[in-house]
């Protein structure tokens, strides 16, 4: 009692004692913890520091999930955590946290922070800093585990393991929100998001992923601050995009977004779905092949979905070109830059990514000619199968002719001797493509765009 009390007149958190959760009641074995983040507990712990699992993998065990990876938060500081563990490296500018490495695992040990400048006693607001928008760019002032857990994003994210008794710490009623499926912020949403509004994207993330409701309180502000968005680096912006759409949950997380009003002129290649009704299907398609490949653990090539979502886009600005009077092949290549330029402003899509976007896109007018020796020479492209299944997409979407997508498959399953026999005659190819061209004219508004032909 004595030392709740000094904590309250020093301002050190609010001296309120967790709720306790033993392993009766939330069934988390200190067997299910990785080994690495087992260890860097009991290490810490033999220094005289407390140590508890936290965050996602916390939620996850919870919820029957398997957790991809353990974090570790401490009382003890960087410089401690990396004397005490041998293989561990510190990294960070705006946190300053550790890495320590077990083999092939690699653990997260993070020191506990403060949410505010100034709550523990003698500690300066020098290393907190922020913009002009309330967004924190850089903090390390270090608290105790209750103002750590004051500082973390959502309730359910802000429990404590300790393999030691097998006991959850909660301060925030986060384990009666995993039992209502419920996700809500911890503290002012408003402040919170103004703090971070990456917070925002991650509401609607977890919220997909997990199957839960946003609490009304925390939903109520994300559509009229979704602009805050703007003021975060595109880098940032990628890489929760990119966990968004790798989560296995990319269909309902896009949708979400489209609910919260997070997409629209915030994150332009969602927009297609929107402002390009044509697209929907194609893009629905892609989204439930992606979660598919993710829930099966298959390997999933981020350029290919995100050329995906920017392919209507660049459709449409390529037929733009082309009325215009522009050759096809030309007017292609002008269309993407164009499209990857506009998305650079928002999203920072790196240049390896884009560099195997505009292979995919450049291979589908080539795949209309089937005589001579063009088909062959399309086998041999490097991104020829990214380039066929980006084709298949467009055939199940009902954009291109499903006779095109069936040939493919024919000639590349094919002999030699049976491809020389499946190739068209080039007056007869030549006439197909012209007819094409006359065909696209004739189309009514609204008909599925057909790309050119390679001339």
């Amino acid at each position: 009692m004595i030392k709740r009390f000094i904590r309250r007149v020093l301002r050190i958190g609010s001296g309120r004692e967790p709720e306790r959760s033993p392993v009766a009641e939330h069934g988390v074995r200190r067997e299910s913890i990785s080994y690495g983040a087992r260890k860097v507990c009991e290490v810490l712990a033999s220094h005289g520091h407390e140590a508890f699992v936290v965050g996602g993998a916390v939620r996850d065990l919870m919820l029957g999930h398997a957790p991809k990876d353990f974090d570790v938060a401490t009382d003890a500081t960087p410089e401690q955590v990396h004397k005490f563990m041998r293989r561990s490296r510190l990294i960070g500018r705006r946190f300053r946290i550790v890495h320590a490495v077990f083999h092939d695992e690699v653990v997260e040990v993070s020191t506990y922070r403060a949410p505010n400048p100034g709550d523990v006693v003698g500690e300066a607001p020098r290393d907190r800093v922020v913009d002009e928008h309330g967004r924190v760019l850089r903090d390390n002032v270090w608290g105790d585990r209750e103002q750590d857990a004051a500082r973390r994003d959502f309730t359910v994210n802000a429990l404590y393991y300790d393999p030691a008794t097998e006991t959850v710490l909660d301060y925030h009623r986060g384990v009666r929100d995993l039992k209502k499926r419920r996700l809500r912020i911890i503290g002012d949403p408003r402040t919170r998001y103004r703090e971070d509004p990456m917070r925002m994207l991650r509401a609607v993330r977890f919220a997909a992923k997990l199957g839960f409701q946003i609490d009304p309180k925390t939903r109520a502000p994300i559509r009229e601050m979704a602009d805050l968005l703007e003021s975060v680096p595109p880098a940032r912006l990628f890489d929760e995009m990119l966990k968004l759409l790798l989560s296995g949950h990319a269909s309902a997380c896009v949708h979400r977004l489209r609910a919260e009003g997070l997409h629209h002129g915030v994150l332009p290649l969602l927009d297609v779905i929107v402002e390009q009704p044509l697209g929907e299907k194609f893009v629905n398609l892609a989204l439930a092949q992606t979660d598919a490949r993710v829930r099966e653990d298959k390997s999933v090539s981020p350029a290919f979905l995100f050329a995906a979502l920017l392919w209507h886009e660049v459709l449409a600005a390529w037929r733009a070109r082309e009325g215009r009077g522009e050759r096809p092949i030309p007017a292609l290549y002008a269309a993407m830059d164009d499209v990857l330029e506009l998305q650079t402003d928002k999203l920072s899509i790196p240049r390896r990514l884009t560099a195997t976007m505009k292979e995919i896109w450049s291979l589908q007018p080539r795949f209309e000619d089937r005589s001579g020796r063009r088909p062959f020479a399309a086998l041999e492209h490097p991104r020829f199968r990214a380039g066929y299944d980006f084709l298949q997409l467009r055939a199940e979407s009902g954009e291109t002719r499903q006779e095109l997508f069936d040939w493919w498959r024919q000639f590349m399953d094919a002999s030699p001797e049976e491809r020389s026999e499946l190739l068209l005659p080039a007056a007869a190819d030549e006439k197909k493509r012209r007819r094409r061209r006359r065909g696209r004219k004739k189309e009514p508004a609204g008909a599925p765009p057909v790309p050119a032909a390679q001339p």
